[in-house]
């Protein structure tokens, strides 16, 4: 049998991984070692710590109270015993997995998360790019960016940045079959439809006044926003385009915006993470950084 101690270390690693797995692979035991020590503390405490099946597990209320009473103890403990090592704190070395948009993560995020890397190459950054929306408990999420609405209370959530959505075409396309007067003059007009990966439809272009518009009779159809960019410089039809993917092509003269009056509220961009239990410092560090990275209107500006 562990020594109590030890047992309510394991149990506190346990509390900030996604796994038992992780927790194992973080403190170099075996997963079974982990499962002993929490099946042996919640013998002695009495109450259950995590909620378990065969494809995840949680961390029930208690124990989350009784892993944020614990870790202040368990790490003043530990620190009696080190002597000004130099090695970095296990709160600052292991993984953090991020979930992001494709384009987002490609063209923003990336660059955020190289400067992170260079700073802390103890900790193991693990991007994950995809237009689903993730499972982030089935995916071990740490941290995720979206855009639109985000009403799910498991999630810790801020909204650091606009989305403005554009009608736009290229100048070219403009003088061949001229500017929609209005929203359903873009019926008799070529137009690019992209696909909502999750549900395999086409988005509709959001309007003011919660108008919508569904392309039908298209130019080009196409999954990938990077593409649907393409295919309105290249002239093949109007697209409506986040602000920035547009933004920088508007101003070298590349696209022109159109029905400019009917442009709808703008949508928010979120960062999130569960809400589960204790968050170790290193993904409080990451999410704080990419927050603050994209809350400054030059991280959009920056992109051509």
């Amino acid at each position: 049998m562990l020594n109590r101690l030890e047992m309510m270390r394991i149990f506190c690693v346990a509390a900030e991984a996604t796994s038992f797995k992780e927790a194992a692979a973080r403190l170099g035991v075996s997963p079974q070692a982990v499962t002993r020590a929490v099946k042996e503390l919640e013998l002695i405490v009495g109450e259950p710590l995590f909620y378990r099946n065969t494809r995840q597990m949680r961390i029930t209320d208690y124990g989350e109270q009784l892993a944020h009473r614990a870790r202040d103890t368990v790490a003043d403990i530990d620190a009696l015993f080190k002597r000004g090592s130099k090695e970095p704190t296990a709160d600052m070395a292991g993984s953090v997995r991020i979930t992001a948009p494709t384009v987002i993560g490609r063209r923003f995020l990336l660059p955020v998360l190289s400067k992170i890397a260079a700073e802390y190459p103890h900790i193991n950054l693990d991007l994950r790019l995809s237009d689903t929306i993730a499972d982030v408990i089935e995916e071990q999420i740490d941290i995720g960016i979206r855009v639109g609405f985000l009403r799910d209370s498991s999630f810790v959530a801020r909204a650091i940045a606009k989305t403005y959505f554009l009608a736009v075409a290229s100048p070219e396309l403009i003088a061949r079959v001229g500017r929609p007067a209005g929203i359903q003059a873009l019926l008799d007009l070529p137009t690019i439809a992209l696909v909502d990966k999750n549900s395999g439809r086409r988005w509709p272009w959001y309007f003011a006044d919660s108008q919508q518009f569904t392309p039908r009779a298209t130019a080009f159809v196409t999954d990938d926003a990077e593409i649907e960019l393409g295919l309105v410089l290249n002239g093949i039809g109007f697209g409506q385009l986040a602000d920035w993917l547009a933004i920088p092509h508007i101003r070298g003269g590349r696209l022109v915006r159109v029905l400019e009056a009917h442009t709808p509220p703008p949508w928010d961009l979120y960062v999130y993470r569960p809400r589960r239990g204790p968050v170790p410092a290193r993904i409080r560090m990451v999410y704080d950084r990419i927050a603050s990275a994209f809350s400054a209107p030059e991280i959009f500006l920056a992109q051509s």
